[in-house]
């Protein structure tokens, strides 16, 4: 299988080459290696089970390698991109084997002569959340909890409008489901989000998305209702934060009423210099039913952590990260190294990225 990917990721490389003429073609690359040692050192290499990116212990890694072509003219626009790593591994593990290497694809028209307003379908970004899978984009080194335990990915149908002045930018979206690009065996119910987005500055971005669905079985269905909420701001030229804040419901399994999970986050970052940056990050997952995060603990899922992370860019389209992250939890949710039961856990992370162009 890893074969096939390397031979289509040289086809796409050489297909964009030939067509570069085209300047509505565009090829991007990503990659990103990592080391992270978890203090717990388990045995399997394998970090708590609620990560699902950078979550491979002791062992020089490849997160997420990309290869990306986007096509872009008048009233159409598609994109082909293609991954590898241990992001695609853990992230995809449900899917069918033949798509678990697909990062996006998806083929977009324009609906108005006027307006841009636009049609996408196929397998897209998530329209959730400030984080990616993309690391330089992110403020953190490693994903918060709240991001590796929403969708990365969606598959359907999304439409979308921004405005003239670009400050403002809403979709509505038809899914598959909550993270599905195939649907969950025996499940016939469709889902919905909905994005908004508004740009008052350069510095500014105050968002809100929703999702509203069933991700199991008709039989079993239990309509979750999400929503997404983050502020992201520039306060002073080097000091910027991100404020966020997810909150959601489900049917609870067996009895009346709703389980609800609610997950705070606050992200200062400081730039030291215009290649050196300083970021932190103060989360709370609070999930005591279990609907997304299932521990078998009287609390559940109710998890504080701090991390530090120092980032140094070593060259324009290179960048050197460091971080160190402590996990706190109500119950004994971790294993240390000697194989007790604990309520916190540490790890430290570094990693190299390379982005082209």
């Amino acid at each position: 299988m890893e074969r096939s990917i390397i031979l289509a990721l040289m086809g796409l490389s050489l297909t964009a080459t030939a067509q570069r003429p085209d300047s509505a073609l565009t090829l991007s690359a990503y990659a990103e290696v990592y080391y992270s040692y978890d203090l717990a050192r388990p045995d399997d290499h394998l970090r708590p089970g609620f990560f699902y990116s950078f979550n491979r212990h002791n062992e020089v890694d490849l997160n997420f390698g990309m290869l990306k072509l986007a096509y872009a003219k008048r009233n159409v626009r598609g994109v082909l991109a293609l991954m590898s790593g241990t992001y695609a591994q853990y992230n995809l593990a449900s899917e069918p084997e033949v798509l678990r290497h697909v990062y996006e694809a998806n083929v977009g028209v324009k609906l108005s002569a006027t307006r841009d307003l636009w049609l996408d379908a196929g397998i897209l970004p998530s329209h959730i959340g400030f984080e990616s899978a993309i690391g330089k984009d992110c403020w953190n080194l490693t994903r918060s909890i709240l991001a590796d335990n929403t969708p990365y990915y969606e598959a359907g149908a999304r439409i979308s409008y921004t405005s003239p002045d670009t400050k403002w930018y809403l979709a509505g979206l038809l899914l598959n489901g909550w993270q599905r690009i195939a649907r969950v065996e025996g499940n016939n119910t469709p889902a919905a989000g909905t994005q908004v987005s508004f740009k008052p500055n350069t510095g500014t971005t105050l968002n809100w998305s929703t999702f509203v669905g069933n991700d199991k079985p008709d039989s079993v269905a239990r309509t979750r209702i999400f929503n997404n909420l983050y502020a992201q701001l520039q306060v002073t030229e080097r000091l910027g934060l991100v404020v966020g804040c997810d909150i959601g419901t489900e049917g609870a399994a067996g009895v009346d009423g709703n389980s609800t999970w609610i997950t705070p986050i606050l992200i200062p970052r400081y730039r030291i210099s215009d290649r050196s940056y300083l970021a932190a990050r103060i989360e709370y997952y609070q999930d005591r039913d279990g609907a997304i995060i299932a521990t078998g603990t009287p609390n559940g899922a109710a998890i504080l952590g701090y991390s530090l992370n120092f980032d140094r860019r070593i060259a324009p389209n290179v960048l050197w990260r460091t971080e160190a992250r402590l996990l706190q939890s109500e119950d004994d949710i971790f294993v240390d190294a000697d194989g007790t039961s604990t309520a916190t856990n540490a790890f430290l992370t570094t990693s190299l990225s390379i982005a082209f162009p």
